[in-house]
């Protein structure tokens, strides 16, 4: 059974808004012998389960624990998922003291929550819409499915903006989510809910997806690693076939606080499933390349903030002492790429505006407005494929000389909450934002997003591409720059701004 999050405003949402400012605050009282388990990665934790040290019951308890003491001040889990939750738990225990240590799957009992527009049986996919308050999905999609099948257990949904239309997490019908490092800053959307709930403790591991940054967005934002896989890898079935540029630019795939849990997640989801014909089954390990990596540390266009160029930087000395030869570089064309992928989306978003603009929020709805006024009808649908084809080839040129490439997320810090709906022009600080992040999404390489140092307790991140089908590559690196790094969540007390 679900059990909604209590609200204390009259909107009708089920989060909690708190206040705007948080509190400093000591940790959550969680269960008996397992208070640092809401700390621990989810490899850790099913390392733990299987071995019977602990209990799943009490990684589930801690982490509901954890939950009710911090998401009133955070709102990134929007259901809580409290007696289906420990009916597994109590399941994954029984089954353990039955069967042997090898016979348990790979994530046998740990918890993990799930955006809310991703199908979780016994829970409404809402996309964070009043709309869709009761919309019960029959069967969950197939990265849940997977999920469950290696012993993973849900333990709450997410919040995300209304139709995943905003870079920042907030809705009328659940409220604002709150950045763990700065109340007053953006979570990043449009899986900033569960980029919150897994930053601050709530949450091991967190199901999203990504089709301009969702995943990579919140990473960013709060501070812990996400994995965009390769388009295909992962099968895509929450919503049916869905518009051209989701079919071609859509994917699920994981948020996490450690490199080790985003490739474990990777190894349990990936392959061809009958409910995703786009998808395909591809080894994860590729055939040796030269550690060569192009960082970049300038861009075309924009402008990247110092301390983010310094973070870059940072991560491509750690590559270059265990053994990569890393050099400056830019790959072609990011200009195009960025106008070819606001042309495809919005060309999309404006064939179903009118429909779904009585369940948006003024807000949303002139956000919607201001982007797809950006639509250049010079740019047609064929005209379009051909070029991203053309620019699909020009970057496999490119990872022939460079295999990785390493440089920043956003080019500038997290901005105030609600900034990208202030007025018209929110438009251009979202799709500015986005200047590194869509080309993973229009050409469907792999992306890896994970932290550095943090400055002036604000989280630094930085992100890894390699071509389509390499995520090897891009993990790989991601465990060089964490082992030089460490990871800097949970965020633990919070902090008064």
């Amino acid at each position: 059974m679900q059990d909604r999050i209590p609200c204390h405003h009259s909107s009708g949402c089920y989060g909690h808004k708190g206040s705007e400012t948080m509190k400093k605050r000591s940790s959550p009282q969680a269960p008996s012998g397992s208070q640092d388990l809401w700390r621990q990665s989810a490899t850790t934790l099913a390392v733990l389960i299987r071995s019977g040290e602990v209990s799943s019951r009490e990684v589930i308890d801690a982490h509901l624990a954890r939950i009710e003491a911090v998401n009133p001040e955070l709102n990134a889990v929007t259901v809580m998922l409290r007696t289906s939750a420990r009916e597994a738990a109590d399941a994954a225990d029984a089954q353990r003291k039955m069967a042997g240590k090898r016979d348990l799957p790979p994530l046998h009992g740990v918890p993990i929550t799930v955006k809310e527009n991703i199908d979780c049986v016994g829970t409404p996919t809402t996309l964070g819409l009043v709309a869709n308050a009761n919309a019960l999905p029959e069967q969950d999609a197939p990265v849940v499915e997977r999920m469950r099948a290696a012993g993973a257990i849900p333990i709450g949904r997410t919040n995300m903006p209304e139709m995943g239309l905003r870079v920042s997490t907030s809705n009328p019908f659940r409220g604002l989510t709150r950045n763990p490092w700065n109340a007053q800053l953006t979570a990043g959307g449009s899986s900033g809910g569960e980029g919150a709930a897994v930053a601050s403790g709530m949450s091991p591991l967190g199901i999203g997806n990504d089709i301009g940054g969702s995943l990579r967005n919140p990473a960013f934002c709060c501070g812990v690693a996400a994995l965009k896989p390769t388009q295909g890898r992962i099968p895509f079935g929450s919503a049916g076939d869905g518009f051209l540029s989701a079919q071609v630019m859509l994917t699920d795939g994981p948020i996490a606080r450690s490199v080790a849990d985003l490739r474990l997640v990777l190894e349990q989801v990936h392959g061809q499933h009958v409910r995703d014909p786009r998808s395909v089954t591809v080894s994860l390990e590729g055939p040796r390349v030269p550690r060569r990596v192009a960082m970049v540390t300038s861009l075309p266009g924009t402008v990247i903030d110092p301390a983010i160029v310094a973070s870059v930087r940072a991560a491509g000395e750690a590559l270059a002492a265990r053994g990569y030869q890393v050099e400056e570089g830019i790959p072609p064309e990011i200009e195009l790429i960025n106008h070819l992928w606001t042309q495809f989306q919005m060309s999309d978003l404006s064939l179903t505006a009118e429909s779904i603009r009585p369940t948006l929020s003024l807000e949303a709805a002139m956000l919607m407005d201001a982007l797809i006024a950006r639509i250049d009808p010079s740019v047609t649908h064929a005209a379009l494929h051909q070029e991203r084809s053309r620019l699909g080839r020009a970057w496999a040129a490119f990872f022939a000389e460079y295999p990785l490439i390493l440089g920043p997320v956003w080019p500038s810090a997290p901005f105030v909450h609600d900034a990208d709906v202030a007025s018209p022009a929110g438009s251009e600080l979202m799709l500015g934002m986005q200047w590194f992040v869509t080309p993973g999404n229009l050409l469907g390489f792999p992306a890896v997003v994970l932290p550095t140092r943090p400055i002036d307790n604000a989280p630094m991140t930085v992100q890894l591409y390699a071509d389509r089908f390499r995520d090897d590559l891009v993990l790989e690196a991601a465990e060089v720059i964490e082992a030089a790094f460490g990871p800097c969540t949970p965020v633990d007390p919070f902090v008064v701004y």
